[in-house]
């Protein structure tokens, strides 16, 4: 059996699922869906999602609705005649009357353990709460949100030094081979779903610009997690107050460091250890690689130390 199948996705998460998709010969990809092309940078340049430029570089049809408000555009997809639809961080809630066109339905690679984490962030979100493991859902999608029944999951150990784009890569990689494995059980009829247990469902949702600040009267294991679960968007930062003029200042990850002398206050510089640009937090120091004043670019630790 051949499948028919529809891609839905617009991020780098899901360039990575649809470049694995491609490559299985078990189906064809008829269309690919995306979120319209957006003004982006300083520019407000309108660019193509990750996605597009992969699926024009395959000679893909691309389609980009804003929304499945239409009946032309939901017209347009029941044309298709698709088996499956193929999900993968698209950006949109899909409408039941979507849900309801392929054959065997919707099937959604969601970055967490289900039921817990989900939303929109689930991969921040996971390694700012502290936790040591994360993982892929494959899971049949219904109008809810990422509340489907579970078709394959399998978890991936998060180490203390992961930040949010290691752990992004590993699990696209891990997506993009479970989904094909969860469609070759699907043409064997083997393909079992499992309902989620929503009483233990939390929620992850978007990540803003001003999550990324630094309170330095925090545990440094706290700050790290921030630190780790913000990079590389939307970056952590703090202010910095020099000549009586505040700075803004970027951090890169860095580690925890040692005991604090006495008297050392939270955001208080402690100078070098190891090349590294120790600050104290709450408890000990967490020792800073990297440092990025406004408007400028990231230099060493040991470069900002010589001003």
């Amino acid at each position: 059996m051949s499948l028919r199948l529809v891609f839905m996705g617009t991020p780098e998460f899901a360039a990575t699922v649809l470049e694995r998709v491609l490559r299985w010969d078990g189906g064809e990809v008829v269309a690919v869906y995306t979120q319209p092309d957006r003004p982006c940078g300083r520019g407000q340049v309108c660019k193509p999602s990750p996605v597009k430029e992969l699926a024009l570089a395959r000679d893909l049809r691309v389609l980009q609705p804003v929304n499945f408000k239409a009946d032309a555009d939901v017209d347009e997809l029941k044309a298709l005649a698709p088996d499956v639809l193929l999900v993968a961080a698209y950006g949109l809630i899909l409408p039941q009357r979507v849900l309801d066109i392929p054959t065997h339905g919707a099937v959604n690679v969601h970055a967490s353990l289900l039921p817990k984490y989900r939303g929109a962030a689930p991969i921040q979100r996971v390694i700012l709460a502290g936790e040591h493991a994360t993982g892929i859902t494959i899971m049949k999608m219904e109008a809810g949100l990422d509340s489907g029944p579970m078709l394959l999951q399998r978890a991936l150990r998060i180490a203390d030094y992961d930040t949010a784009q290691s752990i992004h890569d590993e699990l696209a990689a891990m997506g993009g081979d479970m989904l094909v494995e969860a469609l070759e059980l699907l043409c064997q009829g083997k393909l079992t779903a499992i309902p989620q247990d929503h009483s233990k469902a939390t929620y992850a949702p978007k990540l803003e610009k001003k999550e990324g600040e630094i309170d330095w009267d925090q545990p440094a294991e706290d700050i790290h997690n921030r630190v780790r679960a913000m990079h590389p968007w939307p970056g952590a930062f703090f202010s910095w107050r020099r000549n009586d003029e505040s700075v803004r200042l970027g951090i890169q990850p860095g580690r925890l460091g040692g005991p604090l002398p006495p008297e050392a206050k939270p955001g208080e510089f402690l100078g070098l250890q190891a090349g590294l640009l120790a600050i104290a937090c709450r408890d000990r120091a967490y020792l800073v690689p990297m440092l990025q004043p406004q408007v400028k670019r990231a230099m060493p630790a040991t470069a900002f130390a010589c001003g």
